[in-house]
């Protein structure tokens, strides 16, 4: 492969948390600093700028968007995708980030920032789409690979069990400390939902860890190899 790569377009969910935007661009400057050579780009499914549909027009040449999402569902599968399609037909969208190892990774070492505790739980936003209920599953499993421990989760929005009820059920089996590992990119509602579940300790975002940028890019370079390989057979 030779000249400019394409564009990562990195596409968070977006927040009205002021504090949530910045969280993005220290991931991406982790992204930039681990690749130099590739041109880095951010935008929002809702709620943040730029916005899809404001960010596609700006990128010239070639453009991979990454979901920053860390399960499959409405955004990652259906949103995303069309918006990109719409905006910029010739652009590639690669899978969202989670679940995978590397995730867990950047779990424990979140969570390694809190007291200890004598349980853990994941605490994830939520879907209405069973594919996302299964990955927050599959990455309750990975983060309890990781911890050599059991790990539960619950969700603050859509899907069951809820976060406060998983915590409480904790506490009956015994837990006097519970931790909650926020399975979430960057601080927002959702975040202090989780701090209102019960909990002792919650976690801080997973944001600007080498582990996220890391499979990032990852995600971006599976979406080229993809592309690469359809465009040769095209």
């Amino acid at each position: 492969m030779s000249g400019t790569p394409p564009t990562l377009l990195a596409v968070a969910h977006g927040t009205r948390t002021q504090a949530g935007p910045p969280v993005i661009r220290a991931l991406l400057d982790r992204v930039r600093a681990m690749r130099p050579d590739l041109p880095v780009a951010e935008a929002y499914a809702e709620l943040s700028a730029p916005s899809l549909e404001d960010a596609l027009p700006t990128i010239d040449g070639p453009v991979i968007a990454v979901p920053l999402l860390l399960a499959r569902g409405y955004h990652a599968l259906i949103d995303i995708p069309g918006r990109v399609a719409e905006h910029r037909p010739d652009a590639t969208v690669a899978r969202p980030l989670g679940p995978h190892v590397l995730l867990a990774a950047a779990l424990a070492g979140r969570l390694a920032e809190v007291p200890p505790a004598d349980a853990v739980v994941l605490g994830a936003a939520g879907s209405s789409d069973p594919a996302g209920i299964d990955d927050v599953r599959v990455a309750a499993a990975l983060l309890s690979r990781r911890l050599r421990r059991p790990v539960p989760y619950g969700f603050v929005a859509a899907g069951e069990p809820s976060l406060d009820r998983v915590v409480a059920a904790a506490r009956r089996r015994g837990a006097r400390r519970v931790a909650v590992g926020a399975y979430l990119l960057a601080p927002g509602f959702f975040h202090d939902r989780m701090r209102a579940a019960g909990a002792d300790h919650v976690s801080p975002p997973l944001g600007a860890h080498d582990a996220v940028a890391g499979l990032l890019l990852r995600r971006y370079d599976q979406a080229r190899s993809r592309a690469d390989a359809f465009a040769q057979t095209g």
